[in-house]
Order: C-alpha cells, then sequence, then structure tokens
C-alpha cells in the first residue's frame, strides 16, 4: 500500500477511535448521571407504567399515617390510601395513575424505592435485583393544628380560605391548610379513565379544589403589605416612633384620583397631618403607606424590601414542590406603586409568603426557608436523611425587627386587631382587599404567638364579606392548637 493511503487510512482509524469513545462516554454519562432525569421526564410515559405494582412507602405526621398502600387481592397491585384528606391534600398531594402532587411528587422516589439512599440499607435486594421497598416520608406537619385549622377555615363559611403556620426559627412548615380541598381518594385509583373523570369532575368547579391555596394561589394581601412597606421605612433609616405623613386624603403625582383611608377611620389618628409610624400602622392609615410606596421611600426601596422577604420568585418548599411567586409592581407611576403599598392593585400574594414576612419579623430579620419533610427512613427504620434549616435571606436587623415587632403588637394592643387582646396572639396585622366587581372582600390576618414567648408565624385568608380581623380568631384558634 502506498504511502499517502496508509495515512490516510490511519488517520481514518484514529477518528474512528475517538468518535467510539467518545460514545462510550455520552454512554456512560447518560446512564450513569442522567438517567433519573430521563425517567421523570415529563415526555417519558414509560414512568407511568406499572405504577400500581409497587408497594409505596407512607407519609407520616406526628406518628399518623396520613398516606399508604394497601395490597388488593392477590397481592399483585396496591392502592394508595389518604386519611382524611380533605384536610392534608396541601401536604401529602396525591398519586394518580398519570401524575403526583405534593409530597407524593416531592419525595417520589424515597416513596417507590428507587432513591439511591436506599439502596444501601437493603445491598442485599439490590444486588439480587430484587425491588428495593419504599422508605417513609415524616412531615413537619402539625396533625392536631391542621385539623383545627382546616375546621375554622371551613366554619368561616368563606368561598376559599387558607392559613399557614411556620416555626418562625427553623422554617418548618406546621400548618397548610386550603378550602375548598378534594379527596385524594377519587384520583389516586387505579385505573385511568376514572381518574380522568374526577379530574374532569374537579377541574370544571368554578373555585379550583385541586388547586392549594395556601401556597399555589395568588390574592391581593390588603394591609398585610403594610408591613414590608413599614420594613423598607425602618430600613431607610425611619423608626417606628417617627413622625410621618397621614391624613385623611392623599393623590400620587400624576394620579387622577385620590387615596383615601376606610370611612371609619374619619374622625380618628389617620385624619392627622402626621403621626407615629407606630400609630400609622397600628390604624392600617392607607395614606401614610400609599405616599410612602410612591414617595418616601419609594418604589425601589419597596421593591428590594419585599424581595428580601422572598417576593419574586417562587418559594421552594421541596425539591419538585413549590410555592407560586407573589409579586410587588416594579414602576415609575407613584399611582401605581402608592395602590401596590396598601395591598391592592398589582400586589398579590400567597398565604404562605405572607406567613414568611410575619415568621421574619418574628425570628430577629432572618427569613427562613420554608421546608415539609422532617426525615425520610429506609424501610427498616434507618434514617436516610433529615429536613434542614435554611437562611434565605436578612430582610431586618436585629433592631429593626424588634421595632417591627413592636408595630405588631400595637396592632393587637390599640389597633385595628384589639379585639384579639387577651388571646395568644402577641402580635399582628389585619388587611382587607376589595375585590373589584365581587360582594365579597379578601381578609387576612398575619401575626405571631403565643404569648408571652412568640414561636410561630401564622397567615390567614378567608374570602368573605367583612374586614381581615375576622380572621383573627382563626390564627388565635391556629396558635392555641400548636401551643397544646
Amino acid at each position: 500500500m502506498r504511502p499517502g493511503i496508509d495515512r490516510a487510512v490511519g488517520r481514518t482509524w484514529i477518528v474512528a477511535l475517538v468518535m467510539i469513545i467518545a460514545l462510550m462516554v455520552n454512554i456512560t454519562y447518560v446512564q450513569g448521571f442522567e438517567a433519573q432525569d430521563l425517567r421523570d421526564d415529563s415526555l417519558n410515559a414509560r414512568q407511568f407504567q406499572d405504577r400500581n405494582k409497587i408497594d409505596r412507602g407512607p407519609i407520616v405526621a406526628d406518628g399518623e399515617r396520613l398516606a399508604w398502600s394497601e395490597a388488593l387481592p392477590g397481592g399483585k397491585k396496591y392502592q394508595r390510601r389518604y386519611r382524611q384528606s380533605p384536610v392534608f391534600a396541601p401536604i401529602t398531594g396525591y398519586f394518580s395513575p398519570f401524575s403526583q402532587t405534593g409530597l407524593e411528587n416531592a419525595e417520589n422516589h424515597i416513596l417507590d424505592g428507587t432513591d439511591p439512599r436506599l439502596a444501601t440499607t437493603n445491598l442485599v435486594d439490590k444486588l439480587i435485583g430484587k425491588h428495593v421497598p419504599g422508605g417513609t416520608v415524616e412531615a413537619t406537619v402539625d396533625v392536631k393544628a391542621q385539623r383545627a385549622a382546616y375546621e375554622a377555615l371551613q366554619g368561616s363559611g368563606a368561598r376559599r380560605a387558607a392559613a399557614v403556620a411556620i416555626d418562625a426559627k427553623t422554617g418548618a412548615i406546621l400548618v397548610m391548610a386550603s378550602t375548598p380541598s378534594f379527596d385524594a381518594n377519587d384520583v389516586s385509583v387505579l385505573e385511568g379513565e376514572r381518574a380522568q373523570r374526577a379530574f374532569t369532575r374537579l377541574s370544571a368547579q368554578p373555585l379550583k379544589p385541586l388547586l392549594n391555596k395556601a401556597s399555589n394561589e395568588l390574592f391581593p394581601p390588603g394591609s398585610t403589605f403594610k408591613t414590608v412597606v413599614a420594613s423598607s421605612a425602618l430600613t431607610a433609616g425611619g423608626g417606628a416612633d417617627a413622625r410621618v405623613r397621614a391624613g385623611r386624603s392623599y393623590r400620587p403625582p400624576g394620579a387622577g384620583q385620590a387615596i383615601n383611608n376606610d370611612a371609619g377611620d374619619i374622625g380618628g389618628e389617620c385624619d392627622l397631618p402626621a403621626i407615629p409610624l407606630i400609630d400609622a400602622y397600628a390604624q392600617s392609615c392607607n395614606t401614610t403607606f400609599a405616599y410612602m410606596g410612591a414617595q418616601q421611600p419609594g418604589n425601589d426601596a419597596v421593591h428590594e424590601q419585599a424581595a428580601k422577604f422572598g417576593f419574586g420568585e417562587p418559594v421552594r418548599i421541596e425539591s419538585g414542590m413549590s410555592g407560586a411567586a407573589s409579586a410587588f409592581p416594579t414602576t415609575d407611576q407613584p399611582s401605581l406603586s402608592a395602590l401596590g403599598s396598601i395591598g391592592q392593585g398589582s400586589t398579590v400574594a400567597t398565604p404562605l409568603q405572607m406567613a414568611m414576612v410575619a415568621a421574619g419579623v418574628l425570628n430577629d430579620g432572618k427569613v427562613m426557608r420554608p421546608y415539609l419533610v422532617s426525615k425520610v427512613t429506609a424501610s427498616d427504620g434507618q434514617e436516610v436523611g433529615r429536613g434542614t434549616s435554611r437562611q434565605l435571606s436578612r430582610a431586618l436587623t436585629s433592631g429593626q425587627a424588634a421595632q417591627m415587632r413592636e408595630m405588631m403588637e400595637a396592632v393587637v394592643q390599640k389597633g385595628t386587631g384589639k379585639s384579639l387582646r387577651g388571646t395568644s396572639v402577641l402580635g399582628g396585622k389585619t388587611g382587607t382587599a376589595d375585590v373589584e366587581g365581587a360582594s365579597y372582600n379578601d381578609r387576612w390576618f398575619i401575626g405571631f404567638g403565643p404569648r408571652p414567648d412568640a414561636r410561630y408565624a401564622v397567615a390567614v385568608m378567608t374570602e368573605a364579606s367583612g374586614y381581615g380581623i375576622e380572621s383573627g380568631p382563626i390564627a388565635a384558634r391556629i396558635i392555641d392548637a400548636l401551643g397544646d
């Protein structure tokens, strides 16, 4: 063979060898590092095959099983079961023939036995190719308080309602209740057609029972958002006793319409030209906080402060389980910023987000990432994972947080929440958001307790006629249940 041909053949062999090696590396990478992601891809229909042949582990809280699998006659198929599902559905979610939500989704691989952490505790099963049993997921939820919250929301007569309670120091979610709710037993069935009929029926209901209103539905937060605005005033150098603008009416620059205080405030402190910030907050003077959002400290300062509390980004609860992103508008129009700063207009929030605001104030200004998994264990009881407490941000200094707590306590002592004096609620903020064209309001209360050593932060939203203070007793009932 001629030398030129020899060199060409040699180069071809080298190129072919490089391509073979690259292909082997790619196959190894895909199978070794991307296999789970490919199995979980929404376009991969194979992940839904034989789902009912797996004995999934239970979801538990306070020693009670909230979800578990039950062997059907013959022992080859398993039916998922849920205890008091309308109460605990925001926690467990559902496991249907073609989807899963809540902790069923977030901890899917622990529950179905495919999580790599379980293989080390069941090595013999893994080596002989036997399916590794599913593990147990323990939730942070306080079962008694969760039931109390759901019953209180149900009894409020509200169209939609939600409540969240957080351990302010750790971020552990202790209560996450939502109404109207649904029964996961209706959709977590073996037959796909039956499940689809249930989904169709639930999806057709106008109040969306499948949607977790505590973490995934957005509402105008009303005057509870003034907590964020007051915090922005503190970070801008103000103080709880600093005198701030008030008055019966305020027209933002360039606005065609003035913002007024509530009719019930006429003749009260809010009518005065200037009052201490703590009194403006306790009496919930719209004109004060509209001015703050529109002019001083202004939209940028309020937007930055809202972001410190978690606004603007989805709230990650667990991997595969997040809350909707709350929002405060970025705008150069003072009228829009003023309206947003009293919790109306384009400002929207989830009850989870507003509980995080109250928790940040209570926890010396440190906002903790909320989480829902206390620990996960293998079928033999060995712990393979634990929920971790992590700081999300620093919204206030310790001194500023102390002033903000003083203002929230003033709401209960002498302000719009004074009907809660003597209850377990130490401090809080009421909020009433008008819903355009509707006969009902979004009635909010955020706060903390129990007194005197507050540990829990709570947010309650009930949708009905009336004012935010009407959600306050529900918050007190939840704190009472947590304290027992």
